[in-house]
């Protein structure tokens, strides 16, 4: 990490319970984290909740690793280590995270009054979001077994030496992504996942209509 990355770093962390800036969405609306170990496939999945729920508004993640051949133009905004740092030393993101050697992060959205933010985020910052004080469900996406999710990093097209890596992060990732998260799925097949998923956001929107009853 680059001196600049570090002085963000360090001020991020003396103020990480202290949110820098207003509510992200109207109070009427919930704040929904996608997380997961890498091939689970959370893309997939959130491609999928956005095409069938009108009401989720979904902010692309920057990030300074390089695009993946095959990989959609609109899977990330890819830019580099420098333009990155640029924002956050300008305070420009909800979270952030270095990740396996690259930055990820979430720029501050405007979102539409109404709407339901979904975010696809690491499993740091998703902590980072759910410490917010915001409305913030977090979901947690599973990979059936760990040679499906190796199967999966292959065909995206992650090299040897990377797919190690992630495997051996997701070993750590599930044990903390199962103690904070909201609700757990397991992405054995996709439509059933999507499902699964638009039955737990019909529930928690349910939760806080009953809470505003008198």
């Amino acid at each position: 990490m680059s001196s600049s990355a570090r002085r963000c770093a360090s001020s991020s962390a003396e103020r990480a319970d202290v949110p820098a800036h207003g509510p992200v969405a109207g109070p009427a609306a919930l704040i929904v984290v996608i997380s997961g170990p890498g091939g689970v496939g959370k893309g997939t999945i959130v491609d999928g909740l956005v095409a069938r729920d009108p009401r989720l508004w979904l902010s692309r993640s920057w990030t300074s690793r390089a695009q993946r051949e095959g990989e959609p133009d609109d899977a990330y905004v890819f830019v580099s280590r420098d333009d990155f740092e640029r924002r956050l030393a300008a305070g420009g993101f909800l979270e952030w995270t270095e990740f396996l050697g690259n930055y990820y992060g979430t720029p501050i959205p405007d979102v539409p009054s109404e709407r339901d933010l979904l975010l696809e985020i690491e499993l740091e910052g998703a902590r980072q979001v759910k410490r917010s004080g915001q409305d913030v469900v977090l979901i947690f996406v599973l990979p059936p077994s760990r040679e499906e999710q190796h199967r999966r990093l292959v065909g995206r097209g992650d090299e040897p030496g990377r797919i190690a890596e992630r495997l051996r992060k997701a070993e750590e990732e599930e044990v903390t992504g199962l103690d904070v998260a909201d609700h757990v799925v397991v992405n054995d097949e996709l439509e059933h996942t999507i499902d699964q998923l638009l039955g737990v956001l019909a529930l928690e929107r349910s939760k806080r209509v009953g809470a505003d009853q008198p």
